[in-house]
């Protein structure tokens, strides 16, 4: 039976790219469509059946165990004789007791870790969505190395130790005979390759902390609390691993003039008595910019006034679609009359027959509908001054 590595033309200590490379130029050179010889399509069986086990790292172990083909299955060619060692069976309670056996070096790489970060929105910048350019304090990749680990220049090299496989076998004596067993390379800690040159700047790890600028999206509609994910944007990954997310998560700070009550936008206005009983036309400054808005006759104070379309932009809306602005209007009453708008305004309660007016109380009810007129309210104010 021929030796794989003979048939592949490497030796025993061959790394797993050279493998790679031979069985590559093997196989272009005895490919059945390239080269027409019967011997020549054998050939290529044998090759491409080494290359499935030398590739493989626990089929090329148990091969070297084993020194024979019946390795590959699990058991030595000579059972239990020979050396005081198990041979392939030894290879059966290392599979049991190792949990399977050897699984080839591990990575350096790992993904980074996800990053939260908070950013203050006006209420009209949520209602309408902006840009924000933020500043993000997270891993980045190292620019020295570009996440390599290794000084410019410089590369991991194979472990010696352990082969690249990242693993070593050591034997165990049993009441049954010499047990093999497997353990982490204490040289590379199971990476297959030691950084003999790691990088100053990063100090071997491949990334560093910095503060990165970042350009975010907010849609118009959100609120507080709402949380935008932007993929990839987190913290670099160790060795050159992918980087995590960021969450953005909004905070809508508190405007001085208008609040929201879902969708709805809410203002309070004042307006004088006087506009309040004939009537007027409001010019209200909006964040759609200056609206006017009609106030009819005898508006009492509480009552509201809606303008529909004004309000916040839906959250995820395709059409755009938005909630209405509602006024609340308060009717003030003035406390510092003069004598002559004393005088009118008695002139006025007596034209109205409300000059013997002392009060009568009313039910919830009117209070909400106005019971009692305006001007009547009002001279009972003043009736104690």
């Amino acid at each position: 039976m021929s030796d794989h590595y003979e048939t592949l033309g490497v030796s025993r200590d061959a790394s797993a790219e050279e493998i790679k490379r031979a069985y590559r130029k093997k196989a272009r050179q005895l490919h059945p469509d390239v080269n027409p010889s019967p011997d020549a399509a054998d050939e290529f069986k044998r090759v491409s059946h080494a290359n499935d086990v030398l590739s493989d790292p626990e089929k090329r172990r148990i091969y070297d165990a084993t020194g024979n083909e019946n390795g590959e299955s699990g058991f030595g060619g000579g059972g239990f004789g020979g050396g005081g060692g198990f041979g392939g069976f030894g290879d059966i309670f290392d599979a049991f007791f190792q949990g399977g056996g050897a699984q080839g070096p591990k990575s350096r790489t790992r993904q980074g870790q996800d990053a939260l970060i908070t950013v203050d929105v006006s209420l009209q910048e949520a209602v309408f969505g902006t840009q924000k350019r933020i500043t993000v304090d997270t891993a980045v990749v190292c620019p020295e190395c570009q996440g390599t680990c290794c000084q410019p220049g410089t590369h991991p090299e194979q472990c010696t130790d352990c082969g690249g496989q990242g693993q070593v076998r050591q034997p165990i004596r049993s009441p049954l005979g010499t047990v093999m067993t497997v353990a982490e390379c204490p040289t590379c800690r199971g990476y297959g390759d030691v950084i003999k040159s790691p990088c100053q700047e990063c100090y071997g790890h491949g990334r560093v902390r910095d503060k990165r600028p970042l350009n975010v999206k907010i849609p118009a509609g959100v609120r507080s609390g709402v949380r935008i994910r932007l993929s990839g944007q987190g913290e670099a990954g160790v060795a050159g691993g992918p980087s995590g997310d960021l969450y953005v998560e909004t905070k809508v700070t508190q405007d001085p003039t208008f609040t929201r009550d879902g969708d709805d936008l809410h203002v309070t206005v004042r307006i004088p008595m006087t506009s309040a009983a004939l009537g007027t036309t409001l010019k209200l400054d909006t964040f759609d910019g200056p609206q006017e808005i009609s106030i009819p006759a005898g508006t009492q104070s509480g009552q509201t006034r809606r303008v529909e379309g004004l309000g916040s932009t839906r959250l995820r809306s395709q059409s755009g679609e938005r909630g209405d602005l509602v006024v609340h209007l308060e009717v003030e009453t003035p406390e510092d009359l003069t004598g002559e708008q004393r005088e009118l305004l008695t002139r006025l309660a007596s034209l109205r027959g409300e000059e013997q007016h002392t009060g009568t109380a009313v039910s919830r009810t009117q209070e909400r509908g106005g019971g009692g007129g305006f001007f009547s309210r009002l001279r009972d104010r003043f009736a104690d001054q």
